[in-house]
């Protein structure tokens, strides 16, 4: 595609716009193209891919910039990202910013700023990592995510799927540890394929599909997912329900609740029953108390474990709000294990890589008593999956090519 000066201004606005970092930025870049409707599919892709260029590289490219402002992070990204040629660029930007940023020492950077990391992350991270392990990691969070989708098991089997797929010349593959998961090399416009609008293929990492498996919900049981969003993970876990029993979804956001019901009408699920809750002690949860057999937390954080798909996320948070995000996930994890049954099976989850945010909050409620920690591994291996990272899931991108993941077992104690 031609670099125009028109196309680089144009980026140049929506990267602007995104760097206040007040809003989410697949939000604003939604509004801006909204506002700018005459913009071309192939001048969108642009600019989208220069501003997550720039959010992935933020840190790196503000070194070897001597301003750091849209325009001059952009003409870094094209340079050190994406290769462009200084005689290409010349028509865009002075010679003597270029020979900057071609010439700019790169050598022995702070582990921050290679790790593409806020610094008070990285403390957070050497608490139980070393840093070659949070460099790795920042390495792998600075990559773009794959396509994982979910086969829905209530309307079709993977392997055959697969194949259909396959022979209409996609480039996918089964997921490694997800039995229901398949991942594409690219990024095909999913959204519009019959087998997503009918309800047997569904977007979802294939991290996000083991939740449900650690779950391990069956035909005719009472369930809830707790803080279930758009519903991913409770789509999951009615397929594997067989669309019998009973499936709540808790949500405190109706705009989120109310995504969830075209997928939910896609799947051809019966048992999913959405409903909007004030807050972890609405009365339309306590009536549940002692009732459910599995429950799933997929708590509010900091979604830092998601940068590879939201990296501007490490830019909106801060010691502060997770120190606030800690205080809800304790309550909300309190007030969620009032619903089981004794016997009844709880996971904790979070897209986190803090442990204040994971396991922190799991020993605190194990030392309050009356629940007992299941080991995830031992959990996996019973659904004839070889993922062992101990009682804990932790999922890595690193690792495991997934989104990063903390879940955590416990049941409740027979009375």
């Amino acid at each position: 595609m031609e670099l125009t000066p028109t196309l680089l201004q144009t980026a140049t606005q929506a990267l602007d716009l995104v760097l206040d970092f007040k809003r989410p930025a697949d939000a604003v870049l939604s509004a801006f193209f909204r506002d700018n409707r005459k913009l071309g599919a192939r001048d969108r892709a642009f600019v989208a891919e220069a501003v997550f260029g720039v959010l992935r590289r933020y840190r790196y490219l503000s070194v070897v910039v001597p301003a750091a402002n849209p325009r001059t992070l952009i003409v870094a990204w094209l340079i050190k990202a994406r290769g462009m040629s200084g005689a290409t660029l010349e028509q865009f930007a002075r010679p003597e910013l270029i020979q900057h940023i071609r010439s700019a020492k790169t050598e022995n950077l702070p582990l921050g700023v290679a790790a593409e990391l806020p610094d008070w992350v990285v403390e957070k991270l050497q608490v139980t990592r070393s840093d070659a392990d949070i460099l790795t990691l920042g390495r792998a969070l600075q990559q773009a995510a794959p396509l994982d989708v979910r086969v829905n098991a209530f309307k079709a089997d993977r392997d055959a799927m697969l194949a259909k797929l396959q022979g209409e010349g996609l480039l996918v593959e089964a997921t490694p540890y997800s039995p229901w998961g398949l991942r594409f090399r690219d990024h095909p416009a999913i959204n519009r394929h019959p087998l997503f609008l009918d309800g047997t293929l569904e977007v979802q990492d294939e991290g996000s599909q083991l939740l449900a498996l650690l779950l391990g919900a069956r035909r005719g049981e009472m369930v809830c997912d707790f803080c279930a969003g758009a519903g991913g993970k409770t789509l999951a876990i009615g397929a594997m329900m067989a669309s019998t029993g009973r499936l709540y979804a808790f949500d405190v956001a109706d705009k989120r609740l109310a995504n969830l019901k075209p997928r939910l009408a896609r799947s051809g699920l019966s048992n999913v029953m959405p409903q909007l809750i004030a807050s972890e002690t609405d009365t339309r949860v306590k009536r549940l108390a002692g009732k459910l057999d599995r429950v799933l937390v997929d708590a509010p954080c900091s979604g830092l474990g998601t940068l590879r798909r939201n990296p501007d996320l490490k830019f909106r948070q801060s010691p502060q709000s997770v120190a606030e995000l800690t205080v809800k996930q304790a309550a909300i994890l309190r007030a969620a294990a009032k619903l089981l049954k004794p016997g009844g099976r709880l996971v904790y989850a979070t897209c986190s890589l803090l442990a204040e945010e994971n396991e922190a909050i799991v020993e605190a409620f194990l030392a309050e008593g009356g629940f007992n920690r299941e080991s995830a591994a031992d959990l996996l291996a019973q659904n004839r999956i070889v993922l062992d990272t101990g009682d804990t899931l932790t999922l890595s991108p690193a690792t495991h090519g997934t989104d990063g993941f903390f879940a955590a077992v416990v049941t409740r104690q027979p009375a």
